[in-house]
């Protein structure tokens, strides 16, 4: 079997770049986390942790996917919640 040029989207980058650029967003939730470790309980920091391990892990076979991008955001909004990360700023930035 043989595909046609245009049978599926083309990345928006290639595939290292998008898998780069994921597990960073990731790992800036893993610090958010740490750095809020004190308002969170032991079990809830697990249990997050635990997810975070097992997206990091599996990252690579995710970027795979047709649908990455909507499924990463998915994610990534899903531990926003949790971490409040879009609501920082980096205080360097701050004038």
């Amino acid at each position: 079997m043989y595909r046609v040029a245009g049978d599926q989207p083309s990345p928006r980058f290639p595939l290292g770049k998008r898998t780069d650029f994921y597990r960073e967003e990731f790992l800036k939730h893993r610090r958010c986390l740490e750095w809020q470790r004190e308002y969170f309980s032991e079990r809830a920091i697990s249990e997050v942790e635990c997810v975070l391990t097992r997206i990091l892990m599996d990252l690579d076979r995710l970027c795979c996917r047709d649908d990455v991008d909507g499924h990463v955001s998915e994610l990534l909004r899903k531990l926003d919640m949790v971490t409040g990360l879009s609501g920082w700023s980096d205080p360097g930035s701050l004038h």
